[in-house]
Protein backbone atom coordinates (compact mmCIF):
# COMPACT_ATOMS: atom_id res chain seq x y z
CA UNK A 1 0.00 0.00 0.00
CA UNK A 2 1.49 3.37 -0.75
CA UNK A 3 1.91 6.25 1.14
CA UNK A 4 -1.23 8.48 -0.55
CA UNK A 5 -3.52 5.27 -0.05
CA UNK A 6 -2.14 4.79 3.97
CA UNK A 7 -3.27 8.47 3.85
CA UNK A 8 -6.67 8.03 1.97
CA UNK A 9 -7.29 5.32 4.56
CA UNK A 10 -6.55 7.42 7.71
CA UNK A 11 -8.78 10.13 6.39
CA UNK A 12 -11.63 8.31 4.91
CA UNK A 13 -12.01 6.40 8.19
CA UNK A 14 -11.01 9.52 10.81
CA UNK A 15 -14.17 10.00 14.04
CA UNK A 16 -13.36 13.16 14.98
CA UNK A 17 -16.35 12.94 18.09
CA UNK A 18 -13.41 12.19 20.33
CA UNK A 19 -11.39 15.27 18.68
CA UNK A 20 -14.26 17.11 19.26
CA UNK A 21 -14.69 16.19 23.24
CA UNK A 22 -11.38 16.24 24.09
CA UNK A 23 -11.56 20.10 23.04
CA UNK A 24 -14.77 20.67 24.64
CA UNK A 25 -12.31 19.71 28.15
CA UNK A 26 -9.96 22.11 26.85
CA UNK A 27 -12.37 24.79 26.52
CA UNK A 28 -13.52 24.09 30.13
CA UNK A 29 -10.12 24.26 31.54
CA UNK A 30 -9.73 27.89 30.04
CA UNK A 31 -13.30 28.63 31.29
CA UNK A 32 -11.55 28.25 34.51
CA UNK A 33 -8.68 30.11 33.83
CA UNK A 34 -10.67 33.31 32.68
CA UNK A 35 -12.74 33.11 35.72
CA UNK A 36 -9.98 33.20 38.04
CA UNK A 37 -8.48 36.29 35.74
CA UNK A 38 -12.11 37.88 36.08
CA UNK A 39 -11.82 37.04 40.09
CA UNK A 40 -8.58 38.74 40.66
CA UNK A 41 -9.82 42.02 38.50
CA UNK A 42 -13.32 42.03 40.17
CA UNK A 43 -11.05 42.63 43.87
CA UNK A 44 -8.46 44.61 41.98
CA UNK A 45 -9.97 46.92 39.90
CA UNK A 46 -10.56 49.65 42.69
CA UNK A 47 -6.91 49.02 44.31
CA UNK A 48 -5.55 52.01 41.96
CA UNK A 49 -3.00 53.77 44.66
CA UNK A 50 -3.84 56.88 43.63
CA UNK A 51 -3.92 56.79 39.95
CA UNK A 52 -6.21 56.93 37.26
CA UNK A 53 -9.57 54.95 37.64
CA UNK A 54 -10.76 52.56 34.72
CA UNK A 55 -13.69 55.97 33.57
CA UNK A 56 -10.16 58.15 33.33
CA UNK A 57 -8.13 55.87 31.02
CA UNK A 58 -10.82 53.97 28.77
CA UNK A 59 -12.45 54.93 25.55
CA UNK A 60 -15.81 53.33 24.98
CA UNK A 61 -16.10 53.92 21.52
CA UNK A 62 -13.00 52.63 20.34
CA UNK A 63 -13.43 49.30 22.60
CA UNK A 64 -16.67 49.40 21.14
CA UNK A 65 -15.54 49.15 17.68
CA UNK A 66 -13.05 46.43 19.06
CA UNK A 67 -15.83 44.44 20.05
CA UNK A 68 -17.63 44.79 16.91
CA UNK A 69 -14.92 43.64 14.95
CA UNK A 70 -14.38 40.93 16.86
CA UNK A 71 -18.33 39.76 16.99
CA UNK A 72 -18.68 40.36 13.39
CA UNK A 73 -15.88 37.95 12.80
CA UNK A 74 -17.67 35.73 14.59
CA UNK A 75 -20.52 36.05 12.55
CA UNK A 76 -17.79 35.51 9.08
CA UNK A 77 -16.78 32.33 10.93
CA UNK A 78 -20.00 30.84 11.24
CA UNK A 79 -20.68 31.80 7.19
CA UNK A 80 -17.73 29.46 7.16
CA UNK A 81 -18.81 26.96 8.34
CA UNK A 82 -22.24 26.86 6.44
CA UNK A 83 -20.02 27.10 3.73
CA UNK A 84 -18.13 24.29 5.00
CA UNK A 85 -21.65 21.95 5.06
CA UNK A 86 -22.19 23.06 1.47
CA UNK A 87 -18.67 21.32 0.50
CA UNK A 88 -17.49 24.84 -0.97
CA UNK A 89 -13.86 25.13 -0.37
CA UNK A 90 -13.53 28.53 -2.31
CA UNK A 91 -16.64 30.05 0.34
CA UNK A 92 -14.90 28.74 3.36
CA UNK A 93 -11.36 30.22 2.56
CA UNK A 94 -13.16 33.35 1.48
CA UNK A 95 -14.68 33.69 5.02
CA UNK A 96 -12.00 32.60 6.74
CA UNK A 97 -9.80 34.95 5.16
CA UNK A 98 -12.27 37.59 6.06
CA UNK A 99 -12.73 36.48 9.76
CA UNK A 100 -8.60 36.61 10.05
CA UNK A 101 -8.70 39.87 8.82
CA UNK A 102 -11.67 41.00 11.28
CA UNK A 103 -9.48 39.20 14.22
CA UNK A 104 -6.05 40.70 13.20
CA UNK A 105 -7.82 44.32 13.35
CA UNK A 106 -8.92 43.56 16.59
CA UNK A 107 -5.07 42.65 18.07
CA UNK A 108 -3.74 45.70 16.39
CA UNK A 109 -6.18 47.84 17.88
CA UNK A 110 -5.45 46.09 21.41
CA UNK A 111 -2.03 46.83 20.85
CA UNK A 112 -2.40 50.37 20.20
CA UNK A 113 -4.45 50.30 23.41
CA UNK A 114 -1.70 49.17 24.73
CA UNK A 115 0.97 51.56 23.46
CA UNK A 116 -1.44 54.46 24.06
CA UNK A 117 -1.48 53.27 27.62
CA UNK A 118 2.31 52.53 28.05
CA UNK A 119 3.44 56.16 26.63
CA UNK A 120 0.80 57.83 29.23
CA UNK A 121 2.96 55.87 32.14
CA UNK A 122 -0.18 54.02 32.62
CA UNK A 123 2.54 50.32 32.71
CA UNK A 124 1.31 47.38 34.75
CA UNK A 125 3.47 47.73 37.47
CA UNK A 126 2.12 51.02 38.25
CA UNK A 127 -1.16 49.80 40.25
CA UNK A 128 -2.79 46.12 41.24
CA UNK A 129 -5.91 47.74 39.13
CA UNK A 130 -3.58 47.61 36.13
CA UNK A 131 -1.94 44.82 36.17
CA UNK A 132 -5.12 42.94 36.83
CA UNK A 133 -6.50 44.93 33.98
CA UNK A 134 -3.22 43.86 31.35
CA UNK A 135 -3.49 40.54 32.80
CA UNK A 136 -7.10 39.90 32.23
CA UNK A 137 -7.07 41.80 28.47
CA UNK A 138 -3.47 40.47 27.41
CA UNK A 139 -4.43 36.83 28.04
CA UNK A 140 -7.61 37.15 25.69
CA UNK A 141 -5.30 38.70 22.78
CA UNK A 142 -3.08 36.42 22.95
CA UNK A 143 -5.59 33.44 22.46
CA UNK A 144 -7.00 35.24 19.68
CA UNK A 145 -3.55 35.48 18.54
CA UNK A 146 -3.38 31.76 18.73
CA UNK A 147 -6.65 31.66 16.93
CA UNK A 148 -5.43 33.52 14.06
CA UNK A 149 -2.38 31.44 13.36
CA UNK A 150 -4.29 28.46 13.86
CA UNK A 151 -6.79 29.87 10.82
CA UNK A 152 -3.73 30.26 8.69
CA UNK A 153 -2.42 26.73 9.44
CA UNK A 154 -6.01 25.29 8.39
CA UNK A 155 -6.46 27.94 5.53
CA UNK A 156 -3.30 26.31 3.87
CA UNK A 157 -4.35 22.77 5.14
CA UNK A 158 -7.65 23.31 2.98
CA UNK A 159 -5.48 24.60 0.56
CA UNK A 160 -3.69 22.20 -0.33
CA UNK A 161 -5.50 18.96 0.66
CA UNK A 162 -9.17 19.79 0.07
CA UNK A 163 -12.17 19.24 2.66
CA UNK A 164 -10.87 16.43 4.59
CA UNK A 165 -12.89 15.05 7.49
CA UNK A 166 -9.57 16.02 9.43
CA UNK A 167 -9.91 19.43 7.97
CA UNK A 168 -13.57 19.48 8.86
CA UNK A 169 -12.95 18.57 12.92
CA UNK A 170 -10.41 20.96 12.62
CA UNK A 171 -12.79 23.94 11.56
CA UNK A 172 -15.26 22.84 14.24
CA UNK A 173 -12.42 22.27 16.95
CA UNK A 174 -11.29 26.04 15.96
CA UNK A 175 -15.13 27.61 15.60
CA UNK A 176 -15.65 26.83 19.28
CA UNK A 177 -12.17 28.21 20.40
CA UNK A 178 -13.35 31.40 18.31
CA UNK A 179 -16.69 31.78 19.25
CA UNK A 180 -15.69 30.87 23.07
CA UNK A 181 -13.24 34.22 22.71
CA UNK A 182 -16.36 36.25 21.44
CA UNK A 183 -18.43 35.40 24.46
CA UNK A 184 -15.46 35.78 26.88
CA UNK A 185 -14.88 39.10 25.03
CA UNK A 186 -18.25 40.18 26.31
CA UNK A 187 -17.77 39.34 29.61
CA UNK A 188 -14.46 41.66 29.24
CA UNK A 189 -16.44 44.48 27.53
CA UNK A 190 -18.97 44.68 30.01
CA UNK A 191 -17.34 44.06 33.33
CA UNK A 192 -13.96 46.16 32.37
CA UNK A 193 -15.21 48.87 30.07
CA UNK A 194 -18.81 49.09 30.33
CA UNK A 195 -19.39 49.23 34.00
CA UNK A 196 -15.67 50.96 34.52
CA UNK A 197 -17.27 53.82 32.60
CA UNK A 198 -19.76 54.77 35.39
Amino acid sequence: MSTTQVTDFHTDHFDGSKNVFGFWIYIMTDCILFASLFAVYAVLHTHTFGGPHAKELFSLPFVLTETLLLLTSSFTYGLAMLARNAKSRQMVTRWMWMTFVLGFCFIVMELYEFHNLYLEGHTWAKSAFLSSFFTLVATHGLHVTVGLIWMLTIIFQINIHGMTPVTKTKLTCLGLFWHFLDIVWIFVFSVVYLMGAI
